[in-house]
């Protein structure tokens, strides 16, 4: 029988991006309000090397809603965070994620076939 070995790479460089405590305090709470609402069910969380985005679905099995990106090599550093819509659309950009997101009414887009 071989012996299964795990290697976890964990380090941080400067070059990687993600969201800070307080970014997913406010994220996840925005997050518990819409599925105790029944708008939301699920969430995914898309990592790149300038760019963080947490999608938010109404099923498991569709696309995303909306995605909540965080990006790092943007030339106007005051376009910080934006929020898109399914198709990739930017709804608003604001260089305050809690402004953004008390900016957006979450209930007023719905999903169209």
């Amino acid at each position: 029988m071989k012996k299964i070995k795990l290697i976890i790479n964990n380090f941080q460089t400067k070059d990687n991006i993600f969201f800070d405590n307080r970014e997913l305090k406010i994220i996840f709470n925005l997050y518990a309000k819409m599925v105790s609402d029944g708008f939301w069910k699920d969430y995914s969380l898309d990592i790149s090397k300038n760019r963080i985005s947490l999608n938010v679905y109404r099923r498991h099995s569709d696309h995303p809603l909306f995605r909540i990106s965080k990006e790092t090599n943007n030339k106007n550093i005051e376009n910080k965070y934006s929020v898109l819509n399914s198709r990739g659309d930017i709804i608003k950009k604001s260089n305050c994620l809690e402004s953004l997101i008390g900016l957006v009414n979450w209930k007023k887009f719905k999903l169209v076939k």
